[in-house]
Order: C-alpha cells, then structure tokens, then sequence
C-alpha cells in the first residue's frame, strides 16, 4: 500500500462496519488542508483499493473495508491419503498456517 491508500485503510479502519460516503472520506482521511486543496484527491485511490480487494462498496456507492473472513478450525485434508501420510512422519503440523493480524491480511491485497 502506498501513503495514501494506508491513511484512508487506518480511517475506514475507525468506522469498521459502516459505509462511508467518498466525500467523506476525502474531507477526513487527508487532513483539513489537503481537503481544501484538493477536495478529490481520495476517489482514484479509492477506485484502486476496491480493484485490490480492500475494499467494498454499497449500491449507493459508499464504501468500507472489506471484512476479513473467518477460516473454519477444522482441518481439511486434501484426500484420506495424504492425511494419513502426514501422520505417519510424526511431524507436527497443526501451526503451520495462522493468520491473525488484519494488518498484515490486507497488506498482502
């Protein structure tokens, strides 16, 4: 993420679940002066989070993060062969795939 798609992802971070008009954003995320200097500044870098995934939108074209989806705990193996391969070598492999900052989810967008 560049400086500006991260001061608008930390804003929109602030209102988690709700949608927020493009106006809005642009006379908050930036800063009072750049507001004033630019009162558009946010909608290209809006247009390009939500190309990314980062973002999502409503039918009246408000926007908000795109909520992280929660995996299932359970394990899923591929095929009944596999899984009994994985056992059989004695290794552990219950913490090999854990995700739990956001930050670093949508960093990876």
């Amino acid at each position: 993420m560049d400086a500006d798609e991260r001061e608008i992802y930390y804003y929109l971070k602030s209102w988690r679940s709700e949608f927020l008009s493009s106006r809005e954003i642009c006379r908050r995320a930036g800063g009072k002066k750049r507001f004033q200097a630019e009162p558009d500044w946010a909608k290209p870098v809006l247009l390009r989070m939500m190309e990314k995934g980062i973002l999502e939108t409503d039918a009246s074209g408000y926007y908000r993060l795109k909520p992280v989806q929660k995996k299932d705990k359970r394990t899923k193996w591929v095929s009944p062969h596999i899984a009994r391969i994985l056992r059989e070598s004695g290794k552990d492999f219950s913490g090999t795939i854990a995700v739990d900052d956001m930050d670093e989810y949508y960093d990876k967008l």
